[in-house]
Order: structure tokens, then C-alpha cells, then sequence
């Protein structure tokens, strides 16, 4: 037995390992969570598991704060397909979901031959195996605890939200159900991990990781499209990210591949711009007009190439285009965000707390809902 009568805050942390188990699994981890209404985390590369009803949020360095404060309450965590790697467990394993017992199913034993807790419990195993076993088990109905995460989710929901956030739920608003989304590297991949939630449970969302693959936006999106038979798909990317592979707009063109390109243009290079800002003094080299990175007018660049293009003043804009996103030619957008536009929440490496950035008051009433008595 895997699952013991004694735990009331159980969860769930699904990584890509599941969807690398095939669709089976997948379909096995939504028929699980649904039927125990144990609450469903993930991590970045897992991110698109869990979406429409079952959407809480993913774990780690640039996770939702809901999700990382549900991690530090729970008293059960089965680990599925995730590698537990330092972005999710930080600096001091002992302070990972430090209420809760541990189970790790893997299938690669060396991830395994690393220690997270004292008595955690490992399964070499395939997902697809691990998952087949544990719906063969008589788990209770965690509904409970699941309506508290729920009801702490929804407090927090209107925190933590910068203008790149909002873009991305605009964005996700006039997607169609289960849609193929390519992501960047960048400030908009954590964008997309943190806010884009999909309608439907069959909906991917490809994006790079931990690789840090900065350019894989378009290309991701132009191997989508053809392998989804010329269906729709969604880029999403950054400035700096869009001008690593911008001369692939002519595949996409030639190809007639109906991409639509989302370009979060905050005219700075992100992630890197961020860390100079906060430990460097705001000296800005290379990632910003100051330090000597500009950014070319991407509408002209790619109407050169026969794609309509539109820019924005503000993602409210996209108001006007709502036929662009689901016709059968390729488009793009260039949506103007502030250049100051930051990362919220983040841990910290060296204490492995969240910023508070919020009100204290706010935490601590969240923490109160999620520590009562979920029997």
C-alpha cells in the first residue's frame, strides 16, 4: 500500500516523466486525481498535465506562490515522473515539503540514487506501472483538502500578477479548446508556466525547461504545426528569444503554417536585465537600450516576409483579432509590455522562502485555510 489511512493532505507532483509514459498514463494520473480529488502540482516541464478543472499551479523557483504554500502543508507528496531537481527542492532538501512523507516513482534509477528525504520511499518504475498500481488501491476522497487549496488558490489569485501574467490569461482566453503552444526561453516561458491555463485536458504546451534553449519558440511551433497536420498553433515569445530564430518566418511562410506568434516585447532581455537590476546595480549589459541591446520592428520584418503582422499598445488589444487566432494563415503580434516588467513570486536560493511581495496578512490568512483539519 502506497497510500495510508493516516495522511489528510496529500498531493500529487506530476512531471513530464508521465507524459514521457505515453497517453495512457496521462489519462490514468487525470482518472486518479479525480477520482480521489487529491490535489494535482507539477513541475515547469509537467506544467500542461494539469490544466482546465485540474489546474493548481507547478512547484519551484518561479512556481505559483498557491502551489509552493500547498507543498509546505501537505503531509503526502507522490513524486511521479519529476526529477526533483534543485529549480523544485532548493538549496537544503530538508526543506521540501517539510510536513510531508515522500514517495518518488522513477524510471531512471540514477535520479533516484539521490536522496530528498531520510525515509522517503523509491519506485524504479514506469509512470504508466506506478499509476496502474495506485488506481488499484482503495484511496479515500481527499475533497476536503482539495476545496481548501481551492479556496487559497482563489485569494491569491489577483496577487503576484505582473503585466506579462496578464497577457498570457488574455492570450489563453480566446484559445480554443486543447490547443498546441509553443513557448520561448525566457521571462515568458515562466509567464506561461505560472498563467496559461488551458480549456480541455488534451491541450500541450512545449517549452524548453531547464535546457534554457533560448530561440526554440518558432521552431518548436513550426514542428507542431506539421506534425498536427497543419492545424493551428501558438507561439509565445520574447523579444530576445524571437530574434534568435527570426529568419524561420520564411518556413513558416513558404510552408503556409498557420502559426500565430505572440511577441511579449518589453524591449530588455528579461531574465538577465532582472538579475541586473537586483544584485548588479542596474547595470545593464547587453540586455537593455542602455547596455546596448535594441530591439528592430518586428511588424515590418515580418510583413517583408508576407505574414500579416499587428502591433500592440496593450494585450487588451487583442480584443480586435479574435478571428486571427483560429483562420488558416500565419500571424503575428507584437505586444508592447513595460520594460520593468519582473518575475513574482521567486524563491530565494540561499533561504528558500518566497518573497512576500503581498501582504502579510493576506499569507498568513492562506496559511490558516490550508492548515485546518482536513478530516
Amino acid at each position: 500500500m502506497i497510500f495510508r489511512s493516516t495522511y489528510s493532505k496529500p498531493i500529487l507532483l506530476a512531471g513530464n516523466g508521465v507524459r514521457s509514459a505515453g497517453d495512457e498514463a496521462v489519462n490514468m494520473l487525470h482518472e486518479f486525481a479525480r477520482k480521489t480529488n487529491i490535489p494535482v502540482l507539477t513541475t515547469m516541464n509537467g506544467v500542461d498535465l494539469a490544466q482546465d478543472d485540474l489546474h493548481i499551479g507547478f512547484i519551484g523557483t518561479h512556481g505559483n506562490r498557491i502551489a509552493n504554500m500547498i507543498l509546505n502543508e501537505c503531509d503526502f507528496v507522490v513524486s511521479i515522473g519529476a526529477r526533483l531537481g534543485i529549480r523544485q527542492v532548493g538549496r537544503t532538501a530538508k526543506k521540501f515539503a517539510p510536513k510531508a512523507d515522500l514517495v518518488r516513482c522513477d524510471i531512471d534509477e540514477y535520479e533516484l540514487s539521490r536522496d530528498i528525504k531520510p525515509n522517503e520511499k523509491k519506485y524504479h518504475t514506469d509512470a504508466r506501472d506506478f499509476l496502474r498500481k495506485i488506481l488499484n488501491e482503495d484511496v479515500g476522497d481527499y475533497s476536503a483538502w482539495r476545496n481548501q487549496c481551492l479556496e487559497a488558490k482563489k485569494i491569491l489569485s489577483e496577487h503576484d500578477l505582473q503585466p506579462g501574467n496578464r497577457a498570457i490569461e488574455k492570450i489563453a482566453s480566446f484559445l480554443p479548446e486543447s490547443p498546441i503552444v509553443a513557448v520561448d526561453v525566457g521571462m515568458n516561458q515562466c509567464w506561461c508556466a505560472q498563467s496559461l491555463v488551458l480549456k480541455g485536458n488534451n491541450g500541450r504546451i512545449h517549452l524548453s525547461g531547464g535546457y534554457g534553449t533560448m530561440g526554440c519558440g518558432l521552431p518548436y511551433a513550426i514542428g507542431s504545426c506539421i506534425a498536427a497536420d497543419k492545424k493551428p498553433v501558438y507561439c509565445i515569445t520574447g523579444d530576445g528569444g524571437f530574434q534568435m530564430n527570426i529568419q524561420e518566418l520564411e518556413t513558416v511562410k513558404r510552408e503556409n503554417l498557420p502559426i500565430k506568434i505572440f511577441i511579449l516585447n518589453n524591449r530588455v532581455l528579461g531574465k538577465i536585465s532582472e538579475t541586473q537590476h537586483f544584485d548588479l546595480c542596474d547595470r545593464f549589459a547587453n540586455t537593455a537600450i542602455s547596455g546596448g541591446y535594441t530591439v528592430p520592428n518586428f511588424c515590418a520584418i515580418s510583413e517583408a516576409y508576407g505574414i500579416r503582422a499587428a502591433k500592440l499598445g496593450s494585450y487588451d488589444e487583442l480584443n480586435n483579432f479574435k478571428e486571427w487566432f483560429t483562420d488558416n494563415s500565419p500571424c503575428l503580434f507584437d505586444i508592447s509590455l513595460p520594460e520593468n516588467s519582473f518575475l513574482t513570486p521567486k524563491i530565494e536560493f540561499e533561504s528558500q522562502s518566497i518573497r512576500p511581495e503581498i501582504d502579510e496578512k493576506i499569507i498568513s490568512y492562506v496559511k490558516k485555510i490550508l492548515r485546518q483539519n482536513s478530516k
